[in-house]
């Protein structure tokens, strides 16, 4: 079994649409999945898809707003997950509350990290070529547009920056050890 679980947060989300029974909900949790799915493939299209023209995201993080605003600016943010490669996590969400215009969702995100991206992001590491187990607890805000596409997200996080492990190379999924090796 892997460290983490890339669409443990997609099963979820559709979990919680098979208990929905208002059309709009269950459509918007739909988008959320198949945003979620794309988020773990790292599908620049996929994400797109489920965005309205001009999203807004709200990332919180030590009282800042560091999100990007705009389509150009949300996809360069998703291509710089990618072109780190930080893609590989899990999003295990604890709690979905929906109603007409927005899903919320919180739980534990856990990724994983090379040393030199979780120093960057604020972790204490001491081995900038190692890979990291990377946790903080956030609360994600989706907001819908009445076609039902995401207007964006507002996301806050919460993190000790000691709290990271580093993983040794058996641990590391095939997911992540083939971003570094093309296999």
């Amino acid at each position: 079994m892997d460290i983490v679980d890339q669409l443990l947060s997609v099963r979820q989300v559709e979990a919680r649409m098979a208990r929905t029974e208002d059309p709009r909900q269950h459509a918007m949790q739909a988008t959320l999945a198949a945003h979620l799915r794309a988020e773990a493939a790292g599908d620049l299209a996929g994400l797109q898809a489920t965005l309205a023209d001009n999203p807004d995201y709200h990332l919180w993080a030590d009282g800042h707003d560091y999100g990007p605003k705009g389509m150009e600016a949300v996809l360069g943010y998703y291509g710089d997950v990618v072109a780190v490669k930080r893609q590989i996590l899990e999003f295990d969400i604890e709690r979905i509350v929906v109603d007409h215009d927005t899903v919320v969702t919180e739980g534990w995100i856990r990724a994983i990290n090379l040393g030199s991206v979780a120093r960057t992001r604020g972790w204490v590491v001491d081995d900038d070529d190692a890979s990291y187990l990377v946790s903080q607890r956030v609360v994600i805000f989706w907001p819908f547009d009445e076609e039902g596409r995401m207007v964006g997200e507002d996301g806050y996080a919460n993190f000790d920056r000691t709290e990271v492990r580093k993983l040794d190379a058996s641990e590391l999924p095939a997911a992540y050890t083939s971003l570094f090796t093309g296999v």
